[in-house]
């Protein structure tokens, strides 16, 4: 019999909803039952792509006699920390704090209050890897709730008046950083590049686009060895990622980590976030680059969402999983089993010289490619992840054909693997349409359909920002998620300001005034309802009968970047955009606020790094009027302009550049654009 989150809508939800697990989803309902039953809560939070809340739920939610030992004990919640990252980031604070690590599944043990009292990530069912056993812990966790409660609850309001000072302490009003943030940046990414494997530090590898997408800017900013440093550090890792088994060679789009130094194997799940930010920063490596092999890859990356994360209502799907079933027949799915191959499947689907030659082009061994420690489990045992082993030349050498031969065998081979790939069992598809991840995949398809001239991705970013505006915004506030129905959680903080980034982009794709406008009063919808002044900075905070748990500033550019250091990019945009210098003066503020952050672990920070140096160097306005000749049409697209804001107006033809509110005279031809100083 199905429990309480049958009626959810979140996929993460659904896939407990059989649990013998009593699960409630979030509700002020919960804690009051907790309260009624005198109990302690148990909540577990993850999202439905995740790999080892999947493990978890196998060995102990699914577990009759553990989830009996849950429901004596404890009232037990579940949450998708993707529709509620407020409810995650606050005891994500707690985790990280008593733990010194964080992660998913994240399990916290609350009182009826939602005070933490102890918290973790994945538990084994029973002791191992250093771990408590789960039945366990949850057990004694159950006898100290009635024997030590007094204990209990007195470290759980201490921790939390702990977390609340320090994330509601007024930040200090600082002065700007100094540009001497900028090389301590470059210094630390060189301690910390992989000079042979590309990259930043040791296993596992995250693609972390924020770094060298900073990279790019800076090169663009400084001259000599600083800037030769960032474009060799960007395009070394840019060409270890992309020949790599975390790029999906068959059908494009990037898994999500590198679990090797090599970029080899992979963490098999696919986001929509990192589609979209990889997909930026390859676009702006071709361009500051021109090498085309980046353009390559940027157009596998929209190929890729828009044959499998595509909704039909024009927005896009969340993520797709790293497990799956390998066959029909098999009943426990394996991570990585869509995704790689047995050599024997290949020679079975292709001709035994072609076999042969995408064997050897793949990397692909008669055992397996995934080394021992890649690979713990042993899920991949006699299978391949494919990565680029050997290039076109030494193809051609080994088996004496030309080149244009090799390339075009690969690429038929490609398609069949492919094709009989998708007959395999699907993994699962998270198919929510989050707002802040549709704003990013905006934001990368309106850049690429006006730097590639491509309307169908401008097409595509039109399609969701239309389909938002539609479903997730009311005309006052924006809301979060959507499946088959908008989501109960309000927009955050990351939802507006990666809208409203896609948004400033879609303007400069296809000059409609429609966006900038809504684009500022999503700007005011943000400052009215996420800022706060104490903090200088854009908050989030879970409530509980109408009170905030814990009131976050987050500051971390990581996975997703921070919405702070977005919005102050944003705010300088649109104070040019729209000629409104308060937005400048927020954005100053934000920078401020940030100020000893971005000296102390610039690392942390590139965003905000990267907003400094529009506030520093300026914002460019580029007015496009009418329809350029062709020549400077592809010049303009072709040139990487990190600083630039791109307008449309009525006219014959020519374009205005302004810098800092001064505008040169017009520029008519790729020659005149070329040869002019525009950008200092």
């Amino acid at each position: 019999m199905p429990n309480a989150l049958a009626d959810e809508t979140s996929p993460y939800l659904l896939q407990h909803a059989h649990n013998p697990v009593d699960w409630l989803p979030w509700s002020e309902a919960a804690f009051a039952r907790a309260k009624e039953e005198d109990k302690l809560v148990f909540l577990s939070i993850g999202y439905s792509t995740c790999h080892w809340c999947h493990v978890m739920e196998r060995e102990s939610f699914e577990n009759d006699a553990i989830a009996g030992v849950m429901n004596a004990n404890f009232i037990c919640v579940k949450v998708d920390r993707e529709e509620r990252p407020d409810i995650d980031a606050t005891y994500m604070a707690f985790v990280q704090a008593t733990t010194g690590q964080g992660g998913w599944p994240m399990s916290v043990w609350l009182t009826p209050e939602g005070k933490p009292v102890v918290g973790g990530t994945y538990f084994p069912p029973e002791d191992r890897y250093g771990r408590a056993g789960f039945p366990r812990l949850c057990a004694e966790l159950g006898r100290l709730w009635q024997d030590d409660r007094a204990r209990m609850e007195d470290s759980a309001t201490k921790v939390m008046a702990h977390l609340r000072e320090q994330s509601s302490a007024e930040s200090v009003v600082n002065g700007l950083p100094t540009e001497k943030v900028f090389g301590d940046f470059i210094d630390r990414c060189e301690a910390m590049f992989d000079p042979a494997l590309g990259g930043f530090g040791n296993a596992p590898k995250f693609p972390r686009p924020v770094v060298p997408r900073l990279l790019l800017q800076l090169a663009d900013r400084f001259d000599g060895d600083e800037r030769e440093e960032a474009l060799q550090m960007t395009s070394r890792t840019l060409r270890a990622m992309a020949a790599g088994g975390m790029n999906d060679q068959l059908a494009g789009g990037f898994h999500r980590y590198s679990v090797d130094r090599y970029w080899h194997v992979p963490h098999y799940e696919k986001m929509l976030y990192d589609q979209a930010q990889i997909a930026l920063l390859y676009l702006e490596a071709w361009q500051a680059g021109g090498d085309d092999r980046d353009r390559e890859v940027a157009e596998d990356i929209f190929r890729y969402v828009l044959t499998d994360l595509l909704d039909p209502s024009g927005a896009f799907h969340a993520a797709e999983d790293a497990d799956s079933l390998a066959s029909a027949e098999d009943s426990e799915k394996k991570e990585g089993a869509y995704w790689t191959w047995e050599a024997a499947e290949i020679y079975r689907l292709l001709d035994a010289r072609s076999a042969a030659i995408f064997c050897a082009a793949y990397g692909v061994e008669e055992n397996g490619n995934a080394r021992p420690e890649s690979d713990p489990h042993g899920e991949l045992e006699g299978r391949n992840t494919l990565f680029q082993a050997v290039g076109l030349g030494g193809l051609a050498e080994q088996f004496d054909l030309p080149e244009g031969e090799i390339r075009a065998l690969l690429d038929e081979a490609g398609k069949v693997l492919l094709g009989a790939r998708r007959l395999r069992p699907l993994p699962h598809r998270d198919d929510k349409l989050i707002t802040a991840w549709n704003g990013l995949m905006i934001e990368a398809f309106a850049r690429g359909g006006r730097v590639l001239d491509r309307p169908d991705l401008t097409d595509a970013a039109r399609g969701a920002a239309e389909f938002i505006r539609r479903e997730l915004w009311d005309g006052e506030k924006l809301w979060r998620s959507y499946r088959g129905k908008r989501g109960d959680a309000p927009g955050f903080a990351s939802d507006y300001a990666f809208l409203i980034s896609g948004l400033i982009e879609m303007h400069g794709a296809d000059g409609d005034a429609a966006w900038l406008d809504w684009a500022g009063e999503l700007q005011s919808a943000l400052d009215r309802d996420h800022w706060e002044e104490s903090q200088a900075g854009y908050v989030i905070s879970a409530e509980l009968n109408g009170e905030p748990l814990l009131v976050i500033r987050e500051d971390y550019d990581g996975a997703e970047p921070s919405a702070n250091h977005v919005a102050a990019e944003n705010l300088l945009k649109l104070a040019t955009l729209l000629d409104e210098p308060a937005f400048a003066k927020r954005a100053e503020a934000i920078l401020r606020a940030g100020s000893r952050v971005a000296q102390t672990q610039p690392f942390a920070v590139p965003v905000l790094l990267g907003a400094l140096d529009l506030y520093q160097r300026g914002v460019v306005k580029i007015e496009i009027r009418g329809t350029p000749e062709p020549g400077l049409a592809e010049t303009m697209r072709r040139t990487w302009l990190p600083r630039a804001v791109w307008t449309r107006s009525p006219g014959d033809g020519d374009v205005i550049v302004c810098i800092n509110q001064v505008c040169l005279p017009p520029v008519n031809s790729a020659v005149d654009w070329n040869k002019g100083e525009f950008f200092p």
